[in-house]
């Protein structure tokens, strides 16, 4: 596994095996089928709904927490300052853990300041190694971090061949913001795993399309997390370290960049909605 290392000098694996929307009932069985293939960073999220399983499948690995990355994140309905308090240390509970190693706010909706500042008070006791937001726009990531005591160590958003974030990326590096990816895949809409030119550089380096583009996240030296229950693509996703792209290649792949975000619009009234409704 390779490593990125944050501006509090903690490192981030480059990969993570993601839990959403994984049924509870499977989730036990994808992370110790994960841990065994040789994932140690998992990421999770209260509005998953499986952060217990998550932590019944590590305490029965019976693998060194040390060894271990696990970030969670607070939804919406867990806004502020004092329910903050109170959702991290039930992750906690649920994760059998004395700490995280990253905690992020999961999205720029309701009082997410009053819940950073939790997050910072939260860091210096210990409970939390790294902290962070995501789905944060540069906007709203920098008027975050100017409001506030302890830049954020990680920005997760969405980027993808068709949505390549590198405006969103400047201003992580601006601030020393690590930009971490979620969703690299994109589910495969669009036709992304038979895009032309990510079949003619997977050709070239004998690997998968979700290969190329999981090293081409890594060359842009950006973070992700990937998610499979099929044993065969797990140890598919994390066989990327033995070939790099070059130049030629990654400006390929820039080509494809719509700008467009294809899942959700933070700034769609329907969705703040939805988001503010559901109550974890």
């Amino acid at each position: 596994m390779e490593f990125k290392k944050l501006n509090n000098n903690e490192k981030i694996p480059m990969i993570s095996f993601g839990v959403y929307d994984i049924p509870p009932e499977e989730t036990k069985k994808a992370v110790i089928n994960a841990l065994e293939v040789g994932y140690t960073s998992f990421d999770n999220a209260q509005v998953y709904y499986n952060e217990k399983e998550v932590g019944e499948a590590i305490k029965e690995s019976q693998i060194s927490r040390d060894d271990l990355y696990l970030t969670t994140k607070n939804w919406v309905s867990n806004s502020g300052y004092d329910k903050t308090i109170k959702a991290v240390n039930k992750s906690l509970q649920d994760l059998q853990t004395d700490y995280v190693d990253l905690f992020l706010i999961h999205e720029p909706f309701g009082d997410y300041y009053g819940s950073y500042r939790a997050l910072e008070d939260l860091q210096n006791e210990g409970k939390i190694l790294s902290i962070g937001v995501s789905n944060f726009d540069p906007a709203r990531l920098l008027d975050l971090d100017m409001n506030n005591n302890i830049t954020p160590q990680v920005n997760q958003v969405e980027t993808t061949p068709y949505f390549q974030q590198y405006e969103a990326n400047e201003m992580m590096k601006k601030l020393g913001v690590a930009h971490q990816s979620w969703g690299p895949l994109s589910d495969g809409e669009n036709d992304l795993f038979s895009n032309p030119i990510l079949l003619e550089i997977a050709e070239k380096y004998e690997k998968s399309t979700a290969q190329v583009i999981f090293r081409w996240l890594i060359d842009r030296d950006i973070p992700f997390s990937c998610k499979s229950v099929k044993l065969h693509r797990m140890k598919e996703n994390i066989d990327v370290f033995d070939f790099k792209l070059n130049k030629k290649d990654i400006e390929k792949i820039k080509e494809l960049d719509n700008g467009e975000d294809p899942f959700k619009d933070n700034y769609d009234s329907e969705l703040v909605e939805e988001f503010n409704s559901e109550i974890v």
